[in-house]
């Protein structure tokens, strides 16, 4: 979870879809905005050069929480046009994972599957893109596979449980090889 609200709309689309996962499915579900993650620092060029172990024991939780799942699903409201400050962070630390000595982050994390959901105010699907792509290319990037980005429409907490069309996608959102 990459809001910046608690319980809010992209967190009720993502649970919404979430229910109809199979009993067997185990969820994890994590808040970054509760994790003590400092800022990411890039160190790949300094003279130390990069970090030969996480430098917290939030990020090392991260790390550990991402290299157990099977999927990762990044549920981030829509924010000017892409992920949460939140969200993003996450996925730069991704680039400090890549380079831990004997971890091999990149090819552990190939074939796994990543998804996003996302609530946002306006009502023109167009305006994901950024955020969208984010993910697809950063999918890529990493080998896995990309499953794709539940979106919503929702700004008051709330609202996202009068799009009928978007809780009616969450259905199916993770029917097509989730888990």
């Amino acid at each position: 979870m990459a809001g910046a609200r608690e319980d809010g709309n992209t967190e009720a689309l993502a649970r919404a879809a979430a229910q109809y996962l199979p009993p067997w499915a185990e969820q994890r579900w994590i808040h970054l905005g509760d994790l003590a993650l400092p800022d990411f620092r890039d160190l790949r060029h300094s003279p130390a050069g990069p970090a030969a172990a996480p430098g917290s024991e939030a990020e090392a939780e991260l790390l550990r929480a991402t290299l157990s799942a099977t999927d990762v699903v990044v549920a981030s409201p829509l924010y000017w046009y892409s992920l949460s400050a939140q969200a993003k962070r996450y996925l730069d630390y991704w680039s400090a994972w890549l380079r831990l000595p004997g971890l091999g982050f990149r090819s552990r994390m190939a074939g796994r599957a990543l998804w996003g959901v996302s609530a946002m105010a306006d009502e023109d699907a167009r305006r994901a893109a950024p955020l969208v792509d984010t993910l697809r290319l950063s999918a890529e990037y990493m080998e896995m596979r990309f499953g794709g980005v539940l979106l919503g429409n929702g700004s008051r907490p709330g609202d996202i449980h009068t799009d009928d069309e978007a809780l009616a996608r969450a259905k199916a959102f993770f029917a097509d090889g989730a888990v």
